[in-house]
């Protein structure tokens, strides 16, 4: 890095954090071991690289916002990628204007500190942080996420993407594996760009495409003579001098004794293949909770008054309660018994001789905070390769899709110079940063 530009920063704690997206912490130890990412290994011996659960259920949509206030969703009010209307059960989008926490970028402003914050995702519509935000997925327009908006014309002349096209990269994995290319080359511009640009006190920069390939293109990482092997080995090559080439920067300008200090690594949640995807909504309808006024529901628009519980993506479910919902029954009085049924119910479901739910969770066991009431009642967490869907369309139990690789909930992973509790959940990180650059 430029010695002028080391002049003109003052000396001062900065800390530095990198997000691998979906990267578990079984394989990262992995890579490390057999040499995929040797920069990370480098990284990982000289600190504590831990095992961590995530709050549910196990979406970047919940585990992100959990991140960055500290907080779970009974207090941040993010419960998935989408909620309920309650007056007329259609489909509603949460936003970053929805979360009900302050951020620790926030909190950190109110110190005077600044922060650059680059594809972080469930912070769309950017609003105005102390420094500068570009949102990750969901992001549908670089205009609307990006803080200050003066920031956009330089990441369009950089040729920044917001994301990979999702949709095309399911069936075309060549396509994918361009996608994933491209938009990594984007994120080291922007770094390199706003890293010097910013006198920060924290940077923060997230790679999602790790996510994308482990949702398409699971099995080739496991299969050596998978067709795209090789491809998908060599991107995760990448991600790993990404990630070398930030660690080496960042101990150009720490001032921390210890060299690395102030620099973290995590990720949002795990991963596995998938085996098969279920679909609790056609559980709930085949074991008599759930009621549609239609034979081929559309959506739970079409719920009947006698349903007792329905399901949304991808594990919540909800009792379908008098009072709360147009056409609810359910009372007060009743919903212990029929959680209790529902609970019991999935815990004995088999697939081929196997147990699909390691455990249905009530929501007072995961939640905790003012927004609670809002949260499901019911949250299940399968066992690896079971990928829990709330589709109220499908017909089927069971069923295979394009996609190769699913979220799991305990093997994320976080790294840090200073030793961490060794049960350590993704709420616990905002304290930890936080306090490394206030002291």
């Amino acid at each position: 890095m430029a010695l002028e530009f080391l002049k003109r920063w003052k000396k001062k704690p900065r800390v530095c954090v990198v997000g691998l997206d979906g990267v578990p912490h079984s394989l990262l130890e992995r890579f490390c071991r057999e040499g995929v990412t040797p920069r990370m290994a480098e990284i990982a011996r000289t600190g504590t690289l831990r095992r961590m659960q995530v709050t549910l259920p196990e979406v970047s949509a919940v585990s992100w916002p959990s991140f960055m206030t500290g907080t779970n969703p009974g207090t941040h009010g993010i419960y998935g990628f989408t909620d309920l209307k309650t007056v007329n059960y259609g489909l509603l989008f949460p936003s970053f204007r929805d979360l009900k926490a302050p951020t620790f970028w926030d909190s950190l402003g109110e110190k005077k500190k600044t922060s650059v914050v680059i594809n972080q995702p469930s912070t769309y519509p950017a609003r105005a942080i102390p420094g500068v935000l570009v949102s990750g997925f969901v992001a549908i327009e670089l205009a609307r996420a990006v803080h200050p908006p003066t920031i956009r014309p330089l990441l369009e002349k950089m040729g920044y993407e917001i994301d990979i096209d999702t949709m095309k990269s399911r069936d075309d994995h060549e396509f994918l594996m361009g996608e994933l290319d491209r938009t990594l080359v984007g994120r080291l511009n922007a770094f390199e760009h706003f890293w010097g640009e910013v006198d920060w006190d924290l940077f923060e920069i997230v790679i999602t495409g790790t996510d994308r390939v482990q949702h398409y293109l699971w099995p080739a990482i496991e299969d050596e003579s998978h067709p795209f092997h090789e491809r998908v080995i060599t991107y995760y090559r990448k991600v790993d001098a990404f990630v070398g080439r930030v660690y080496d920067a960042f101990l150009e300008v720490s001032p921390f004794k210890d060299e690395g200090d102030g620099f973290f690594l995590l990720s949002d949640h795990g991963f596995t293949g998938i085996k098969q995807e279920v679909y609790l909504n056609r559980w709930l309808a085949d074991n008599g909770f759930l009621t549609f006024v239609k034979p081929e529901p559309e959506s739970l628009a079409d719920i009947a008054d006698t349903a007792r519980a329905f399901a949304l993506d991808p594990s919540r479910i909800y009792l379908h309660r008098k009072g709360r919902y147009p056409k609810g029954r359910v009372q007060k009085e009743d919903a212990a018994a029929i959680k209790a049924d529902i609970t019991a119910g999935l815990e004995a479901l088999e697939h081929g001789g196997e147990k699909v739910v390691f455990k249905v969770f009530d929501r007072d066991e995961v939640y905790s905070g003012p927004v609670v009431e809002k949260g499901p009642d019911l949250v299940v967490v399968s066992h690896y390769g079971y990928d829990l869907k709330g589709s109220p369309r499908e017909k089927n139990l069971f069923k295979r899709t394009v996609l190769q690789g699913m979220h799991t909930w305990d093997d994320a992973f976080f790294w840090s110079k200073d030793p961490t509790p060794e049960v350590l959940n993704i709420t616990d990180l905002a304290g930890i940063l936080t306090r490394k650059l206030l002291g």
